[in-house]
């Protein structure tokens, strides 16, 4: 059996945990391109205040988007030990600024709570729920929800 099928028979999903500060966040993996080290980016005139740039990534242009920022968390002071996560958000490509990737983790809906009322609809447009694993809370991201469709043409 397949790894894509089993998984579906299974009803379980793969998400990449990455921390931002003292929280701790997870996308989708099959989102998710490659990881990679942090290079600085060369500045991009009038472009939305969360994209800190474009790297040139094997000959492609590739935004960077401080996640930090367009969370709402504060902007990022990258140093080397910041990574970049390439993703796919529909049919864009782009740089996810973070502080480091902390896990892979394997879940099924059950593991996923919902998120808590008190949310902004702001928040309730990126955030698909809650984790709470070995004491630790992670918010799924869905990253068509954090850069709507007119906002990821800028980026």
């Amino acid at each position: 059996m397949s790894y894509a099928i089993k998984n579906l028979v299974q009803g379980s999903r793969e998400l990449i945990a990455f921390r931002i500060g003292d929280q701790e966040f997870c996308v989708n993996i099959m989102s998710v391109r490659e990881i990679r080290g942090w290079t600085q980016a060369t500045p991009l005139p009038h472009a939305p205040p969360f994209v800190m740039g474009v790297i040139n990534l094997r000959g492609a242009v590739l935004p960077i988007v401080d996640l930090s920022f367009r969370l709402g968390l504060g902007q990022a002071d990258p140093t080397a030990r910041h990574v970049i996560i390439v993703a796919q958000v529909r049919n864009k490509t782009v740089g996810l600024l973070v502080e480091a990737v902390s896990d892979i983790l394997t879940v099924t809906d059950e593991n996923i709570q919902p998120t808590p009322e008190i949310s902004t609809d702001h928040e309730k447009q990126y955030a698909r729920g809650i984790l709470a694993i070995d004491k630790r809370m992670i918010c799924l991201i869905e990253l068509e929800g954090l850069f709507p469709e007119t906002e990821s043409e800028a980026a």
